[in-house]
């Protein structure tokens, strides 16, 4: 009987262990996202607050948010797109998009454009996204110049608000040109000033024509951009043969006579660090476009937000975009960096600020630079800023913007 027991003992032991096998089987590990993030544009703060609620939704989902230098990035990015284990997801340059597209390593994500309410995106944060038609980068954060300016020497000027149109931009500039005082410290190579009253008078930097690239600063209303970027750059005493680091604008502003730079709000801190006691006296205005209505067309810089095509998780990925991309986290974004959101229905969050709150109102003017691997083969030449020296320093601008348009179209259409 004792061996009997022993033996049903043995059955029902077996029974229950396999019993609770089949009820309890275990948990599948935690799906791993990789996220490269560029130094700089969040906070550590914001960014562990973002990876904690978004894993205590997402049930199953690990994020590995990695953080990546600038430097060296375009290497780092290329390797990883051509790799068959690539981040799952990747902050980029908003103009370094058609670079990496161009290497089909990226998803189209033309048909979640609709999903992620991309008719309230920024223009010109949207437009280096797609190339050809196709959505391959989406808008995370902007960022574009405006003008600072120093109040003590506007009020000494007896100027009371801000200009609303570019001709009244030049004349309140040229009273405050006076007295020992430059109305505005403007170099010669400022180029993406210079692009912006390009885009005013209907021009552009190059163009597309027959699928062929053309360079475009020999139009008549590129040449009235420069024309009008000559005169302003006379009301102050910039150099007309270098750009705004050489040297470094916020220094040569922070000495207290300049009353006008053009720069992205985030200068002032830079200002600050050379003079504390400007803290009250600066402020800004959205470089101020041809007509009231409608502020001057500005470059949008900022970036994007990819998906490798190596992914192995594709829809997991795209859910994260989603977040990153959405009101919630775009509205903390731009309170805790400063930054313009990706929706100009969001511009409103910047209202406490007077600086974000002048760039958020120039980005919904924002334009791009041609949508092409090849830009940047062209800024790295210099080419644009040599073309307004020559023509600052009293070259004949249709003669020097017929050569530069002409190197603009062989640099453009390289290995095509």
């Amino acid at each position: 009987m004792k061996d009997r027991i022993l033996a049903l003992a043995a059955v029902f032991a077996l029974g229950a262990c396999g019993t609770t096998a089949q009820e309890t089987p275990q948990a599948a590990a935690p799906a791993k996202l990789t996220v490269w993030i560029m130094d700089g544009s969040v906070t550590q703060d914001l960014l562990k607050k973002f990876e904690t609620g978004y894993e205590a939704a997402h049930q199953g989902i690990d994020l590995d948010i990695q953080i990546q230098a600038w430097d060296g990035i375009g290497e780092r990015v290329t390797a990883a797109l051509a790799s068959t284990d690539a981040p799952d997801v990747i902050e980029v340059g908003n103009t370094q998009v058609a670079q990496y597209s161009a290497s089909g390593g990226v998803t189209d994500l033309t048909a979640k454009i609709a999903d992620l309410k991309g008719e309230d995106w920024l223009p010109g944060l949207a437009q280096p996204g797609n190339i050809d038609g196709k959505q391959y980068g989406i808008p995370w954060y902007a960022a574009n110049r405006v003008v600072v300016y120093n109040k003590d020497l506007f009020a000494a000027a007896g100027v009371k608000e801000a200009p609303k149109t570019r001709d009244e931009w030049l004349d309140l500039t040229a009273k405050l040109n006076k007295n020992g005082n430059q109305g505005i410290y403007l170099t010669g190579q400022t180029w993406y000033a210079l692009a912006g009253f390009v885009w005013d008078e209907g021009g552009d930097l190059a163009v597309q024509e027959a699928g062929k690239w053309k360079g475009a600063l020999d139009t008549p209303q590129a040449l009235a951009g420069m024309d009008y970027y000559k005169r302003l750059q006379a009301l102050g005493k910039g150099p007309k043969d270098a750009d705004e680091a050489n040297p470094p604008q916020h220094e040569v502003f922070a000495q207290g006579k300049v009353a006008q730079i053009i720069a992205v709000p985030g200068i002032a801190a830079r200002v600050l660090e050379v003079d504390a006691g400007l803290k009250d006296k600066l402020g800004f205005f959205p470089i101020p476009g041809k007509t009231a209505d409608k502020p001057g067309a500005v470059f949008t810089g900022g970036s994007d937000l990819i998906i490798p095509a190596a992914s192995q998780r594709q829809g997991e990925a795209y859910e994260l975009v989603k977040a990153l991309a959405g009101e919630q986290f775009q509205t903390e974004l731009a309170k805790a960096m400063s930054f313009v959101p990706n929706r100009t229905s969001l511009a409103g969050v910047l209202s406490g600020d007077e600086g974000t709150a002048a760039m958020a109102k120039g980005a919904a003017n924002g334009r791009a630079t041609p949508n092409t691997p090849n830009w940047a083969a062209v800024e790295a030449t210099s080419v644009v800023k040599q073309y307004m020296t020559a023509v600052l320093t009293g070259a004949d601008p249709a003669a020097e913007a017929k050569k530069v348009s002409e190197t603009i179209t062989t640099t453009l259409n390289s290995g095509s």
